[in-house]
């Protein structure tokens, strides 16, 4: 992220672990508030078939 890069986080559950999408979302909040300093989010929590995906853009450097 510090080089420009785009973030794309994703939560994968497996079997009948489906039914607790909650923690998958919670656990995909906590890491973009640990990124915050980093980036900000681009898409909040979106569930995909399996998967939770999202995406967190880096910050503009700033110039010294």
């Amino acid at each position: 992220m510090e080089e420009g890069a785009k973030l794309k986080a994703f939560v994968f559950f497996k079997g009948r672990s489906i039914i607790f999408k909650e923690q998958g979302q919670i656990l995909l909040l906590k890491l973009a508030q640990e990124l915050e300093e980093y980036g900000k989010v681009e898409q909040l929590p979106v569930l995909e078939g399996k998967k939770m995906i999202m995406f967190v853009s880096p910050k503009k450097a700033k110039k010294n």
